[in-house]
């Protein structure tokens, strides 16, 4: 929200206080409190009508510092808050008194915050000898504006050439600098500024992060109020936020995704190709098996089979009671997909249409959201009449849950969570918490109840959701897609941007409805969709009003289909790696190129790529014709596809075929390519090649690859002309490969080779 007119005027009927003078600070065990007065105090009797600003510096971990700013200190804290992971180490204060320097310091791990205490009002947020970023003499703001309403603003320093990134899934510029950001979660599509996953964090390529630790509307800007400045508010009387040190980008979000929650694991079947019903279409069991039936005769792996919205009767939603007329037979329909070895998804949402079972049921053990005066809320927005599950009441939670699991029983294994963006703030939740904090912070409540059933019933490392709405923390219960999106190549590369954005945000899996939702695609635009579905973390067939069975584009759709899903399932050796570091590290599957290469300067706005883990580059093609340009940094790049070789750092222009994509594979890589082809969930070290690429002399790397319950561990070194592997748990027999030269099978029950470089 911007409260000036231009850089020296408040905007008209705004008042604001600034901490002009530091008054006293006071160190408590593990905190920094600092009084500053509004105005000059010049005389005893200048105290008297003066406010004061408090400024309170906390640490909740290592490497994290927090600031809490505060003007009336009495009102109610309702709740939510964030569930914050805190592990603090070692935290050091220094005072004036204890120094006799005019400056006061929190120090946590490589990270320490002073505070000036004399002068103009100064936070300087210091790591290893560096000033990352600060807060100035205009930057704090306790705020009113024309209508009465109070806000507190900070605005923290950017440097020149500085990149900020995040907030969440954003479809614009993948840099957010310029751009002024609303933290509120949204039904809106992806081609506005809204967004369905809104998160009040920003990374910065200048080695740094910033939260904003509170759950309900902030409004950032992003050098639009002040141009050097990264400016956050929120409405009431107190605001906190945590810098959060790097120095590199994989630094922060391992920080961050500490502080907030890891994702989980998800399971190995999930990195297989999911097929849905699409929304609207007519369907049934005789469609399901045609559809089924029609992948397996052109031999294109499937692993997950989709029910969306229509599963249930129409104006039912959501009852979780299969529509009789549909499908009359429903665990036996589940039973026959399963025994084909497919898993089962099914749509389900938060929303309770009256006209389901469950609506009056729900309302009279009072587990729906209500009005003030105790009545149901009700619209008729998306489903007549629907009121919403009051996930703040434990009770309703099992009950919501109860429902759910009867599915589970039935042979359902996941659920695609869809909705919960649209959430009143008008109503009183059960356990008094404040509406407009829970606008965003419902949807952690709903996947975390659906996730945690999941987890219950299967198992960690079995449960997975396909969500669509989600805010700080929800990237401990993946997986989550892109929303809904056309069937264009430009909503194509917003799709992208919003997932390279959330990856940003601390999400480490993320899908997009392959061909686009909206509208039916063109056989160009689904062909050139198919190999970035295929080679993203999660790969989701999926439409609105139209099928997304390759074989209703053409002939060569299908072909390409094969090829990368194929291809997928063959780098699942690699891929269940990456998802074992997003869970263990917090690093996303999918991510952006400033994210493995923060010191390349040309890599900063690159937003029409990706690194599919550390070692793969992928570049859609965004073009009927194939035209493709690909940043490429330095060393030389090897194609996985055509073996080509490019050196960089440089762009390039390339044209690629329908069955082709740029696909290159990082300089110094070990590669594990999986022997399997057919589904992602077998033994990925049974068979495994190490692909051998590019490795300088001295190169040295360990290599785990998953292998049944345990893992399998190879030892890669290059020494002169020569390249030598050992092994460790490997079942069966394996391979080496170096690029452009014979494959070495290494038999079973060996633990070392050496092969030429």
């Amino acid at each position: 929200m911007k409260f000036t007119d231009g850089y020296w005027q408040l905007l008209p009927g705004v008042t604001e206080l600034r901490p002009r003078q530091v008054d006293d600070v006071v160190a408590g065990e593990d905190t920094l409190t600092v009084y500053a007065s509004t105005a000059p105090i010049v005389r005893r009797g200048d105290t008297l009508n003066r406010p004061l600003v408090t400024v309170t510096l906390h640490s909740p971990m290592d490497g994290v510092v927090g600031v809490t700013i505060e003007h009336f200190q009495g009102g109610l804290d309702r709740g939510p808050r964030f569930e914050l992971h805190r592990s603090v180490g070692d935290v050091k204060i220094t005072t004036p008194q204890l120094t006799g320097e005019p400056v006061a310091t929190l120090r946590s791990g490589s990270l320490e915050a002073r505070v000036a205490t004399e002068g103009d009002w100064s936070v300087e947020f210091v790591a290893d000898g560096r000033v990352l970023t600060s807060s100035m003499a205009r930057s704090v703001g306790v705020l009113t504006d024309a209508a009465g309403r109070h806000y507190v603003r900070e605005q923290l320093t950017l440097g020149v050439g500085e990149h900020v990134y995040g907030l969440g899934e954003r479809f614009g510029s993948l840099v957010k600098n310029g751009q002024t950001v609303d933290i509120w979660n949204a039904d809106g599509g992806t081609a506005s500024d809204q967004a369905y996953k809104n998160v009040p964090f920003y990374l910065s390529d200048a080695g740094y992060g910033v939260f904003v630790d509170q759950p309900e509307r902030v409004s950032f800007e992003i050098g639009t109020e002040v141009v050097s400045r990264a400016q956050f508010s929120v409405e009431g009387q107190s605001l906190t936020y945590f810098v959060i040190a790097g120095p590199t980008p994989k630094d922060v979000l391992r920080r961050y995704t500490a502080l907030t929650g890891r994702p989980a694991r998800v399971p190995d079947w999930s990195y297989g190709l999911w097929l849905s019903t699409s929304f609207t279409t007519s369907y049934d069991e005789a469609t399901v098996t045609h559809f089924v039936d029609g992948m397996a005769e052109r031999d294109l792996p499937l692993s997950v089979f989709h029910f969306d919205c229509f599963w249930m009767r129409r104006f039912h939603w959501s009852d979780f009671i299969w529509d009789p007329g549909t499908f009359p037979d429903p665990e036996g329909m589940l039973r026959r997909l399963k025994d084909r070895g497919l898993r089962i998804c099914v749509w389900i949402n938060p929303y309770i249409a009256q006209r389901s079972v469950l609506f009056a049921e729900g309302m009279d053990l009072g587990y729906l959201v209500k009005n003030p005066d105790g009545s149901v809320w009700q619209w008729n927005l998306w489903q007549a009449g629907m009121g919403l599950v009051d996930f703040t009441n434990p009770d309703a939670v099992a009950w919501y849950q109860g429902k759910l699991r009867v599915l589970l029983d039935q042979g359902v294994d996941c659920f695609k969570t869809d909705f919960g963006e649209r959430i009143p703030t008008d109503v009183v939740w059960h356990d008094g918490s404040d509406p407009q904090r829970m606008h965003n912070y419902y949807t952690h409540l709903y996947n975390r109840c659906v996730f945690d059933l999941l987890e219950a019933e299967r198992g960690p490392g079995e449960a997975v959701l396909f969500a669509r709405s989600a805010t700080a923390g929800g990237q401990q219960f993946p997986v989550h897609w892109g929303g809904d999106c056309e069937s264009t190549f430009v909503s194509m590369a917003e799709s992208l941007r919003g997932g390279l954005s959330l990856a940003l945000s601390g999400f480490g899996f993320w899908s997009h409805d392959i061909g686009g939702f909206e509208g039916a695609p063109d056989a160009a635009v689904f062909k050139r969709w198919l190999p970035f579905g295929l080679l993203s973390s999660h790969s989701r067939l999926h439409g609105s009003d139209s099928y997304r069975v390759p074989w209703a584009f053409d002939d060569e759709a299908v072909d390409v289909t094969r090829r990368f899903t194929r291809l997928k399932m063959s780098l699942m050796p690699y891929l269940s790696q990456a998802g074992r570091v997003a869970h263990e590290e917090g690093l996303p599957v999918m991510r952006p190129m400033v994210l493995e290469f923060p010191d390349d300067r040309g890599a900063a706005t690159v937003d029409t790529q990706y690194m599919l883990g550390e070692s793969l580059l992928v570049a859609p093609v965004f073009s009927a014709a194939g035209d493709v340009d690909v940043y490429v940094p330095d060393g030389t790049w090897t194609s996985l596809l055509s073996g080509e070789q490019v050196t960089g750092p440089r762009w390039v222009r390339e044209r690629h075929g329908f069955d082709s994509v740029p696909l290159y594979v990082r300089p110094g890589t070990v590669l594990p390519v999986g022997a399997h082809h057919d589904r992602p969930d077998r033994d990925h070290a049974d068979g495994v090649t190490l692909l051998l690429v590019e490795l300088p002399d001295g190169h040295r790397s360990t290599l785990r690859v998953p292998s049944g319950a345990g893992e399998a561990v190879f030892d890669v070194r290059r020494e002169g002309g020569t390249v030598r592997v050992r092994a460790t748990g490997a079942p069966g027999a394996w391979a080496v490969q170096v690029h452009g030269r014979e494959r070495h099978d290494v038999p079973a029950g060996t633990a070392h080779v050496e092969v030429p470089a």
